[in-house]
C-alpha cells in the first residue's frame, strides 16, 4: 500500500519496476546482511515482502545486525541481470540506500534464526512467539487464516445472514465440557462462565424473529488438548429458522464449494456422501472417518464364534466382536518388528493386543493360526478376501474398544505406509447420531452433542423406555478425518425439552432452576430452527496443509493449556482475590 509518513511511503509489495529512478522510503526488519567489501547488501523484510537494499556507503552498515527494525531512504534501481532473484516479486530491482534510521535495535542474542525458526523446538518458538511470527511460513498461515475468515464473513452476509454478537460472560451450563469460570466482584460467590458456544443465545435469537444469524464467535472449553484442539477457539456459528436437515446440508455444501473454489481453486464435488453414525462406526470405527483411503473394517465374529482361540471366542460370547482390516499389498512390509510395534500402538487405545495373519505365496505367516482349525482359517480368508501379499490385522474385545483401537490402527497403517493422498479433500456428512450415550463415570445418560438437540420424531417415545436407542437430528461435516463442523435441529417446545432433561437425570425442579428461562421462552411462539458451527481454526489448518492447529493461531496454548510467552495461567495477588471474595487452597503433591 502507498503510505506517507515519517517512517515509510510504500510497503515493499507496492514497489515495482515502474518505480525505477524514483526516491523511496521503506521500513521493516533486517533479514540478512552480506558484506562484499566495498559494497554491502541488506535484505529488508516488512509484512508484505522482501527487498534487497544496496549500501555503497558502507558507513550506513555501522552497528546494523539481523532483525534490527529500521527505516531506509534511497532510490529504486534495476539489479544487474545476473543478480536477479526469481524467488521474490522484487527480484529485478533494489533500493540504493542514502539514509538509514534505527527504529528498534536488537540488544540480545536471538534465540533462533528467524528464517529457519520452524526447525527450532516448539516450546522455544512459542516462548518467543513474537519472533517466530516473523518467519514467512508462520506469517503465511496466519494471513491465510485471516483471509479465510474474511471470505467466510463476506459470503455469509451475501447469503442473507445477519452478524450478531452474543455475550462472552454468560451462565454456566451443566452439560458438555467443563466451563471456564469467571468470578463476579459485584456478586460475591457467584460466577460467570465463558461460552462453550453461543448455543442458547442463538436459539433465543430465532425466537426473537431473526431468521438467519451468524457470528465469528470465540468459544472456550476446559478440556484436554490435542493437535487439533485448543481451550479457546473460533467458530463460524450459524442458526436458521423454518429449516430442515436437507436444506441446512444443501446450504452448507454450496457454501463449502464456493469457499474451496475461490480460496484454493479446488472443485469440490457435491452432494457429499451421507453416512449414518452406526454405519460409520461399523465401517471405520469412527464418527469422523478419513475416507481418502480404504481398509474398511471386516467383521469376522461369526467366522470365529466358538473357535479354539479363546481371545476370539470369549470376545464374541461376552457380547463383543472380532474385527479386522486388510492391509492390501503390505504383507512383505509387515515384518515381525513392525507388527510388534503396531501391537503396542493399539494398547494405547485399551486393546489387549493385536492378532495378525500375513498371506504369502507359500502359505500363511501368523502367530494364531496354530490355535485355529483349517475351516476357521478358510472362513477368515474368504470373508476378508485376502490374497497373497496382504496382511490381516485383528482386534477382539468389546465393541467400543474394537472400534477405537482398530480405527486408530487403520490410521496408523495408512500414515506409516503413505496410503493417504494429501491432495484429496474428502467431505462427508455423518448423520443419525445417538441422542444420548451412557456415562459409566456419572452412572447416567448424557447428551452426545448437547441437551437442546431434537430427537427423531419416531424415537421420542423411547426417551423414557430406551433412551440409548433414540436418534438425534444431528449432523457433523467431516473433512479428511477431522470434524470441521457440527450441528442439529433444535428442540423448540418446553414439553419435549423437559422430557430431554428428564432422560438426562434432571428433576422437574432442577430443569426449571437451570434452564427455566429457555423453557419459558418456548411458550411464546418458537419457530422450528437448527444450525451448524464450523471450527475455523481446524478448517484453516486443513486448508493450509498444516499438521497442527497451533500453526494457524497467532498465540496458541500448549498441551497443558498454558501459554509459554506470557506464562498464563499465573497466580494473582491476594488483593485481587479478596476483591473477588475468593480464597485459594493449594494442595501439595505427596
Amino acid at each position: 500500500m502507498n503510505i506517507n509518513n515519517i517512517y515509510r511511503d510504500k510497503t515493499i509489495d507496492c514497489i515495482t519496476e515502474a518505480d525505477v529512478g524514483k526516491s523511496c522510503k521503506v521500513a521493516g526488519w533486517v533479514e540478512n546482511i552480506r558484506d562484499h567489501g566495498g559494497v554491502s547488501f541488506v535484505d529488508l523484510r516488512d509484512m508484505y515482502g522482501v527487498l534487497q537494499v544496496v549500501m555503497r556507503d558502507t558507513s550506513l552498515l555501522n552497528g546494523l545486525s539481523k532483525e534490527d527494525c529500521i527505516s531506509i531512504e534511497g532510490e529504486i534501481e534495476h539489479r544487474d541481470e545476473e543478480t536477479y532473484n526469481p524467488k521474490i516479486p522484487t527480484g529485478t530491482i533494489e533500493l540504493e540506500a542514502h539514509k538509514v534510521t534505527m527504529l528498534g535495535k536488537v540488544k540480545a542474542q536471538l534465540p533462533f534464526e528467524i528464517m529457519t525458526s520452524k526447525e527450532t523446538r516448539e516450546d522455544v518458538r512459542l516462548k518467543y512467539r513474537y519472533l517466530d511470527l516473523r518467519n514467512k511460513k508462520v506469517k503465511d498461515n496466519i494471513v491465510f487464516r485471516s483471509q479465510v475468515i474474511s471470505y467466510l464473513r463476506q459470503k455469509m452476509t451475501e447469503m442473507g445472514f445477519l452478524e450478531i454478537q452474543t455475550p462472552i460472560l454468560c451462565a454456566s451450563s451443566p452439560e458438555g465440557a467443563r466451563d471456564y469460570l469467571v468470578p463476579s466482584r459485584v456478586h460475591p460467590g457467584e460466577f460467570y462462565a465463558l461460552p462453550q458456544s453461543p448455543q442458547q443465545y442463538k436459539q433465543l435469537l430465532m425466537l426473537g424473529g431473526y431468521d438467519r444469524y451468524f457470528q465469528v464467535a470465540r468459544c472456550f472449553r476446559d478440556e484436554d488438548l490435542r493437535a487439533d484442539r485448543q481451550p479457546e477457539f473460533t467458530q463460524l456459528d450459524m442458526e436458521l429458522s423454518f429449516i430442515d436437515i436437507d436444506t441446512i446440508i444443501e446450504i452448507n455444501e454450496g457454501f463449502l464449494k464456493r469457499v474451496f473454489k475461490e480460496v484454493l481453486n479446488i472443485d469440490v464435488q457435491a452432494p457429499f456422501t451421507r453416512l449414518p453414525y452406526r454405519e460409520a462406526m461399523e465401517r471405520f470405527g469412527s464418527d469422523k472417518p478419513d475416507t481418502r483411503f480404504g481398509m474398511e473394517f471386516v467383521n469376522i465374529s461369526d467366522e470365529v464364534r466358538g473357535c479354539g482361540f479363546k481371545v476370539f471366542s470369549d470376545a464374541v460370547e461376552n457380547g463383543g466382536s472380532v474385527r479386522c482390516i486388510v492391509a492390501e499389498g503390505l504383507g512383505s512390509k509387515l515384518t515381525r518388528k513392525t507388527l510388534d510395534s503396531l501391537a503396542e500402538h493399539v494398547k494405547t487405545y485399551r486393546a489387549k493386543g493385536m492378532a495378525w495373519i500375513v498371506v504369502e505365496e507359500g502359505g500363511l505367516r501368523s502367530q494364531i493360526t496354530k490355535f485355529l482349525d483349517d475351516d476357521t482359517v478358510s472362513a477368515i480368508l474368504k470373508k476378508t478376501k485376502a490374497k497373497a501379499g496382504d496382511g490381516i490385522l485383528i482386534i477382539a474385545d468389546k465393541d467400543s474398544v474394537v472400534y477405537d483401537a482398530l480405527g486408530n490402527l487403520r490410521l496408523e497403517v495408512a500414515r506409516r505406509f503413505d496410503l493417504i493422498d494429501k491432495n484429496k479433500f474428502n467431505f462427508l456428512w455423518v448423520t443419525e447420531f445417538p441422542l444420548l450415550e451412557y456415562s459409566e463415570e456419572e452412572n447416567r445418560y448424557v447428551a452426545m452433542h448437547h441437551p437442546f438437540t431434537h430427537p427423531f420424531d419416531e424415537d421420542i417415545d423411547k426417551l423414557e423406555s430406551a433412551p440409548g436407542e433414540v436418534r438425534a437430528k444431528a449432523y457433523d461435516i467431516i473433512l479428511n478425518g477431522s470434524e470441521i463442523g457440527g450441528g442439529s435441529l433444535r428442540i423448540f417446545n418446553a414439553e419435549l425439552q423437559e422430557k430431554m432433561f428428564a432422560a438426562l437425570g434432571f428433576t422437574h425442579e432442577e430443569a426449571w432452576e437451570r434452564f427455566g428461562y429457555l423453557m419459558e421462552a418456548f411458550k411464546y411462539g418458537t419457530p422450528p430452527h437448527g444450525g451448524l458451527a464450523y471450527g475455523l481454526d481446524r478448517l484453516a489448518m486443513i486448508m493450509a496443509g498444516c499438521d497442527s492447529i497451533r500453526d494457524v493461531i497467532a498465540f496458541p496454548k500448549v498441551q497443558n493449556a498454558s501459554e509459554l510467552m506470557m506464562h498464563s495461567p499465573d497466580v494473582v495477588d491476594k488483593q485481587q482475590l479478596d476483591d473477588l471474595s475468593i480464597a485459594v487452597t493449594r494442595y501439595e503433591e505427596e
